[in-house]
């Protein structure tokens, strides 16, 4: 009787044990990561984010990711109050505007050693914009600078020197240049002057490159206030999706507003080459930065890399005219075709050093050039002795 009963007891063992071997496992616990972005509500960013976030979650099941749009001029300085204050999203996107000044605040992480080796397929300019220092302090998603747009019907080819864009301006083809110091910076280097030196002094003085590039944008200037054309990217939207203007400067942010209007007729080209060579801009690059306080950093990245994978690249180039940072995304618009190939022959990345503060408080005030007679000579000095001082 006794064996009978514990034969009975070890069958019943076994089977529990069967049964709970058979049995469906808990599902895990899903990994929460916050994400804020500064897409504008109903635009074509924020729609094609909402797909590539739509196909995350079926691609990445293990994790939920809680999403929080902040108006652009406000997600600075709201993300930098709440990581001083503790808190903060898991991940940001955003320009790398200020990465520098955020790196050494210590309100961005360093997530070197999170991204080593899985930056394949990323053009170098893209990991450079988001690196300080040979550290990595984002994963970058798309590349802008300042190009060349023309209105194909007004100008079949853009000009590709200085000499041949003044010389189409003097003959009466209406043109906007931008004035303002971050357009401006490219034509330094077209001229073959520099700024700052390798030591980030301001060197803007030494040889006449600055004072040469200064010089061209007067002529500029003078040709298109006589004429009465728009004057920058602002006043000239207008006028140059009104076929009322044949060429305009502004960045790729621009792209769709013209694309819409122009269609086949807009055109895209690198700013025009100086005697000293290309005209090289100043390269913004959007990347996804990982807040220090974030207990999911590895999760964040992990995030932050299939939101920049060619397929999610694909998805913000095609439906929002990102241009993509990688170089394994297939590109069939020939407009972002032609700012990729501006970028890589004639950008310079973003410096991320404090010094570059000297340039925007020293060099920001052309018109007492263009409009008080300043010598582009006397203004170029009194800038780097402000600098300097």
């Amino acid at each position: 009787m006794k064996k009978n009963i514990t034969m009975l007891f070890s069958f019943m063992l076994l089977a529990s044990m069967l049964l709970a071997a058979c049995a469906p496992a808990a599902p895990a616990e899903k990994v929460e990561v916050t994400f804020w972005h500064a897409y504008g509500t109903g635009s074509a960013e924020e729609l094609a984010l909402a797909k590539v976030l739509e196909a995350a979650a079926t691609d990445m099941p293990q994790y939920k990711i809680n999403v929080l749009q902040i108006p652009f001029a406000d997600i600075y300085n709201k993300y930098r109050t709440d990581v001083a204050a503790g808190g903060g999203p898991d991940f940001f996107v955003a320009p790398n505007d200020s990465l520098g000044d955020d790196a050494r605040a210590g309100l961005i992480a360093d997530i070197t050693e999170l991204t080593k080796g899985k930056f394949d397929g990323v053009n170098q300019l893209g990991i450079d914009g988001m690196s300080l220092d040979g550290k990595v302090y984002g994963v970058p998603e798309s590349l802008k600078a300042v190009t060349m747009w023309y209105n194909k019907s007004m100008l079949p080819e853009a000009p590709k020197t200085t000499d041949e864009l003044l010389a189409a301006m003097e003959a009466g083809t209406p043109v906007s240049v931008n004035y303002g110091c971050y357009h401006a910076y490219g034509f330094y280097s077209a001229f073959g002057g520099n700024i700052f030196d390798d030591s980030w002094k301001v060197v803007a003085d030494q040889g006449t490159g600055v004072v040469d590039a200064f010089t061209f944008l007067n002529t500029a200037y003078q040709l298109q206030k006589t004429a009465g054309w728009a004057m920058n990217d602002s006043d000239g939207l207008a006028p140059f999706t009104e076929g009322k203007i044949a060429a305009i400067f502004n960045g790729n942010w621009a792209m769709a507003d013209y694309k819409k209007v122009l269609g086949d007729n807009l055109g895209v080209a690198p700013l025009p080459a100086g005697p000293a060579g290309p005209a090289k801009p100043m390269l913004g690059v959007d990347g996804f930065y990982v807040n220090p306080n974030s207990a999911n950093q590895a999760a964040a990245v992990e995030v932050a890399l299939y939101l920049s994978n060619a397929k999610s690249q694909t998805v913000m180039m095609t439906e929002a005219g990102h241009v993509p940072v990688r170089t394994d995304v297939k590109i069939s618009d020939p407009l972002i075709q032609g700012l990729v190939d501006a970028f890589n022959v004639g950008a310079t990345i973003r410096p991320q050093v404090p010094e570059l503060g000297k340039y925007w408080s020293n060099f920001c005030g052309p018109d007492a050039i263009y409009e008080k007679g300043v010598t582009p000579a006397q203004f170029v000095t009194d800038a780097v002795a402000g600098a300097n001082k």
